[in-house]
């Protein structure tokens, strides 16, 4: 088993930012720069053609550390940030740039190649989450939320029902076509963000896949407007959730 290796840190903001890597999985991890010696851990799962870094993962993550006092990381996928592209991955994103000048549907290259890079991240998302939890401020044991939209929920689906050690998740934006088999094993609390007029997933795709998910605790967050304009105060509502149910007294309630 790989441990973490820090490579670099800057404080901003009441917040620590750690890079690492994980053999040779690179990361990132934001912490409260003061707070109780152990706290909760969230992961972020982060978008297609985006990366660990990106201003939506690094406003979540200041969020759950300064809101909430969480510890929150984030890894690049294969093939994104960093990490060098395949020949496969290559020629799906080619392909995805074809329909998309032909004005065809996205769905069925975008389902097909996140399933894909799904089965290459789960298992180092796993093998991230064991190295963090050797580190004294997580530990064994503590609860652990995932927190993914887009690519993000297409890895984060896979990775919730294999993994027992996610307590809770926040998902959307994503078709059910290679998810719902896996969303009918998940039975942690679980909140669904969707587009009602998202322009690549039909509604009753979103609303498929939300209603797939086994557990007995779900909502689903639904609001008007495009695949890209899901609204930021949902960022807040899933500080809300996660404050609710990886216990900490401190944060934000609703």
């Amino acid at each position: 088993m790989h441990s973490v290796q820090f490579t670099a840190e800057t404080t901003s903001n009441g917040v620590v930012e750690r890079d690492f890597t994980v053999g040779e999985i690179p990361g990132v991890l934001w912490s409260p720069a003061s707070g109780p010696d152990r706290a909760p851990l969230v992961l972020l799962g982060h978008g297609g053609g985006t990366h660990k870094k990106w201003p939506a993962m690094t406003g979540r993550a200041h969020l759950l550390a300064t809101g909430c006092g969480f510890h929150v990381a984030c890894i690049d996928a294969p093939g994104h940030g960093g990490r060098p592209r395949t020949a496969h991955d290559e020629q799906e994103i080619a392909a995805l740039f074809r329909v998309r000048e032909a004005g065809e549907p996205e769905g069925p290259v975008v389902v097909r190649y996140n399933a894909h890079l799904a089965e290459r991240a789960v298992p180092e998302w796993q093998a991230t989450l064991d190295a963090l939890q050797e580190l004294p401020e997580i530990g064994a044991g503590g609860p652990v939320g995932y927190f993914g939209l887009n690519m993000g929920t297409a890895i984060g689906v896979p990775l919730a029902a294999a993994d027992p050690r996610i307590a809770a998740a926040v998902f959307g934006l994503h078709w059910p076509d290679a998810l719902a088999e896996k969303a009918r094993q998940i039975t942690v609390p679980v909140a669904y963000m969707l587009q009602w007029d998202d322009e690549h997933i039909p509604r009753a795709s979103g609303l498929a896949l939300f209603d797939a998910f086994a557990s007995k605790e779900k909502t689903l967050h639904a609001n008007a407007g495009r695949h890209k304009e899901l609204p930021r105060f949902e960022s807040h509502s899933a500080a809300v959730f996660f404050a609710r149910h990886l216990g900490d007294p401190g944060a934000p309630r609703a």
